[in-house]
Parts: structure tokens; sequence; C-alpha cells
């Protein structure tokens, strides 16, 4: 129970704050003083008095000590309760390292304002590019809103506005500029590729071009994950029998299985390092089946006839991918075109891919939504296909029917041919 006591003119209430101090074993009490006034009497002293012991029975008291915590020890501490895979703890402690800290750091939690953030967050904004801004605003937020939520709270809300109150000018938000892709562009990367490493430079781009795997799967992609090995190679009996009656029964269609990602682990007291080459699940967890066109499948087959790795695309030394410099020695002269060369690395000069020109491998994956949509297949069906998962309503009721995967087929096969016989008709390939 508060209580109200004077002290020479100034009126304060006393109350228990629920908590003890670790020292003393005492309990420790929250006060305020206030002259009097038509605001602050001792009915409303002693009303403020039961809110805030209200407060702390429920959770909600602020204890002004609490957040007196420096920025970055309450940055430490939230970083070690996350659980978060090592590679996202290294690019937190690099951005916090860069930016956040430089600026926070030295700051109690409770002391940074809404103002001073909206000033930095614009300097960050004119200074730096759009990606890595939002980025930095959405660790920083994040770090924030836990220490309001936290129990007991550091503080009563956190200092960064939600962006539905918009303030000043509206800034249309910056995307990477996409261009359409043409199919024939996609062919003319797995011609490249297939003189760069062979058959496999082939089909690595023939199947992202008509899968749209990310490139960690890609690289990941094993054997038994295949046709013809996959599913009667499947460990899982309950969908190695599903698959079967799906895929190989009266009407069967080509298939494969992403199952993994290879990708690097970090040792989370060694982030600095590069890690350790291990399959982990793909991103976001979406492992997933995929029909492919009847064309692929047999560039699959001829693939894995033609070596004894364990990996589909084995590197050019036949190890994993993952372990080359990927970027600079395959997929660099697949899209900027290269000189011809001769002499133990012969092959012929290799011409610039125009859209794909000093960009990402990804785009490609950003090309297979366009290219199926354009052919009328599902919605559902493309985003289960990505990896993703259709949102609200229709992603809770919604499923890919065996006639929609065959719609796939038909529509990609179809897009094939097509790109071929143009090619064909003007001497190219």
């Amino acid at each position: 129970m508060p209580w109200t006591e004077w002290r020479g003119n100034s009126l304060r209430v006393k109350w228990d704050t629920g908590r003890v101090n670790p020292d003393t074993g005492k309990k420790m009490y929250g006060y305020k003083s206030g002259m009097p006034s038509d605001t602050w009497d001792e009915e409303k002293a002693l009303n403020y008095g039961l809110d805030r012991e209200s407060d702390a029975r429920n959770g909600r008291l602020v204890v002004k000590a609490d957040g007196s915590i420096l920025f970055k020890h309450w940055a430490d501490l939230w970083l070690q309760s996350r659980d978060l895979d090592p590679t996202s703890v290294y690019l937190y402690k690099k951005r916090l390292r860069a930016q956040i800290l430089p600026k926070w750091g030295e700051e109690p939690v409770n002391a940074i304002t809404t103002l001073g953030y909206q000033i930095w967050m614009n300097g960050l904004k004119a200074s730096k590019s759009a990606n890595y801004a939002r980025d930095l605003k959405v660790l920083f937020c994040m770090i924030m809103d836990d220490a309001a939520s936290h129990k007991p709270p550091l503080i009563p809300e956190s200092p960064v506005p939600k962006e539905n109150k918009r303030r000043g000018r509206y800034v249309r938000p910056v995307r990477e500029e996409k261009e359409h892709v043409p199919t024939e562009e996609l062919h003319q990367l797995a011609e490249n590729a297939k003189h760069v490493w062979g058959l496999a430079g082939y089909t690595f781009m023939m199947t992202k071009a008509y899968t749209g795997m990310r490139l960690g799967e890609m690289f990941g992609l094993r054997r038994e994950y295949v046709g013809p090995n996959w599913p009667e190679s499947e460990e899982d009996r309950s969908r190695r029998e599903k698959a079967l009656r799906r895929y190989c029964g009266d009407k069967p269609m080509p298939v494969m299985r992403v199952q993994w990602q290879h990708k690097y682990h970090k040792d989370p007291a060694r982030l600095e390092d590069k890690g350790v080459p291990v399959l982990a699940l793909p991103k976001y967890g979406s492992e997933r089946t995929l029909v492919i066109p009847p064309f692929l499948a047999a560039l699959h087959q001829e693939l894995l006839d033609s070596h004894d790795s364990e990996w589909l695309f084995p590197s050019m030394t036949g190890g994993p991918l993952l372990t080359t410099d990927f970027h600079k020695y395959y997929w660099k002269p697949v899209r900027d075109g290269a000189d011809a060369r001769e002499g133990r690395y012969a092959r012929p000069e290799l011409p610039a891919v125009e859209t794909f020109k000093k960009r990402r491998i990804h785009l490609i994956r950003h090309a297979h939504s366009p290219m199926l949509e354009e052919d009328g297949v599902a919605a559902v069906a493309i985003e289960e296909r990505l990896g993703h998962i259709l949102q609200g309503v229709r992603g809770t009721y919604s499923d890919v029917s065996p006639e929609m995967e065959r719609h796939v087929v038909r529509v990609l096969q179809a897009r094939w041919e097509k790109t071929e016989e143009r090619r064909a008709k003007l001497g190219i390939g």
C-alpha cells in the first residue's frame, strides 16, 4: 500500500516496486514528489502510488534505474538471448560495430529519444545505400522494441516511431530495378556455362532458369535427390510412398527434391572465420518437391551418367561448388562474356548476356515467376515452387494439385522447345 509524506513544503508519495535489492535483501521503493497544486494533492498522490503498484503487479512498471543500462550492454545481452543462426549473429554484430554502437553505445537505453533516432536515420539515408539503411533500422528497431517489451520493461515504449504514422515528405521505397528477361538470354547463359565448365555448367544454368532454385540449394543438390533416383531414394517412408503415388503412378511426372542447401556454418565463438561447409535445410525451412520438364530430366540423367560425384553439379575439379570462388570463375565469364582462349583451357569467345551483365545470379530466380505467370500458372503453385508461403486466407486454404503441376511441366517444356527452335533459326547455339 503506498503512503504519502510531507517533506517541508513538498508532498511525496512512495510505493512498493515489488522488487528486492540483491545486495541488501531489502524491498525497493519508488517515489514521486511535487508541490501542492490543482493536479497534486494527497488524494492524487495516493492514487498515483496505487497505479504504480498495479503496474508493478502486472509487469508494466518501468524503473528508471533499469533503463539506465548502456545501449552497448543491452545490445550484447539481447544478442545472447536470441536463437539465431551464427551467420545472422555475425551480420548483426557487424552492423552494430560499424554504425549503431559508435552512435548509441555509450547512451543509456532510456535516454534515446525519437528525435535523436530520426536525425541519425536521416543521416544514414543520405550517406548509405537504401538497403543498408533499412537493415540498420530493422536491427535497431528490434533491439529497442524488446527493451520496451522486456519484463520488467526498461523503457515505456520504443523511441522508433511506427511506420503508419508518416511524417515529412513521402519517399517511394527504393527497389532493385528489374528488367524483363527474355528466355533466349537464359539459354545463352547456359551456352556460355557449357564452355566454362562443360555439361555440368550447361545443366546448372538450365536447372536454375527452369526451377528458380536459390544458389545454396543448387550447391547442395545431391545425386540421390534427382531422377531417376528420387523418390525411390527417399528415407522418409511416408514421403516416399506419397511421392511415388503422385509422380510415378498412371500419369508420371519428372521430379526432383530440394532437400538441402550447402552453406558455411560459423562457430558462434569465431564469427569472423569463414566457417565449415555443412548441409542445412533450405532458407526458411523451405524443402520442397519440384516437377521439371522432360528436357531437364534428360539433362540430369546425362549429367549423372557422366560422373560419380555425390553432387549433381560438381566443380571443375570435381569437388563441391561451395568451396570455389564461384562468382569470379563460374558466374562472371558466363554473364559478362570472355575472350577466346587457346591451349589446355581453350574455349571460344563468350558473348556478354546484356540483361545479366554485372548483375547477381539471384536475378535468374527472379525471372522464374514471370515465366510461369505469363503462361497462366496458379499463384499458389508458383509460390510453393519458389519456397514461399502464400499469405492470408488463400495461403491457408489453397493447395497445389497434381493437375497444376502437370500444367507447370507442359508450360516449361513448351517454352524450352520454342526458345530452342528460335535460336536454331537464328543459327545460335
